[in-house]
């Protein structure tokens, strides 16, 4: 397994929707997604989309936290070819991205989502998720359509993140 480089705000791939996953044509499927888990692991991360790592797939890994600090563990969520199918409520949380080291910001997202998706077995399934994991998601299918956190914030919000991250660009 290797760590993979984290692609930051400013890379044009971030920017752009990937590629939906065809098992027949996509080499080392496995080891990519090994790779992305042990990448999103090493970086603190609770997601990791193929973009971030300069893979125009939709594809996305999931460390989702378990348990309390000192027995912490994670269930992984490999998605492939994700949609959410469908988006409940409003709730407004502090988020961070991989693309975005150091910025922190409050981001309004639904409360609750309904998300179908391939596994890394070529298995559908749907999944309904609240809160923290609902966040998760709609974050990292964002990233696989080409849309990132602060394409969420307007007006002040959007240019004091914009002053934030120029000047924490200067250490990327």
């Amino acid at each position: 397994m290797a760590i993979l480089q984290i692609k930051k705000y400013g890379d044009e791939i971030l920017t752009k929707k990937a590629a939906r996953v065809n098992f027949n044509t996509v080499k080392d499927l496995q080891k990519i997604i090994n790779d992305m888990t042990q990448t999103c692991i090493a970086m603190g991360g609770v997601g990791l989309a193929a973009p971030q790592a300069g893979l125009g797939l939709q594809l996305a890994v999931i460390m989702l936290p378990v348990g309390k600090d000192e027995e912490r563990t994670y269930k992984r969520y490999v998605l492939i070819n994700p949609e959410i199918t469908s988006a409940k409520g409003k709730m407004t949380s502090d988020e961070g991205c991989l693309s975005f080291p150091g910025l922190d910001i409050r981001i309004e997202r639904s409360r609750e989502v309904k998300v179908k998706y391939l596994n890394e077995n070529g298995l559908p399934v749907e999944l309904k998720a609240e809160g923290y994991f609902a966040v998760i998601l709609q974050h990292e299918i964002d990233h696989l359509n080409g849309k990132l956190f602060i394409d969420n914030l307007q007006g002040e919000a959007k240019i004091a993140a914009s002053n934030k991250i120029e000047e924490l660009s200067k250490n990327w």
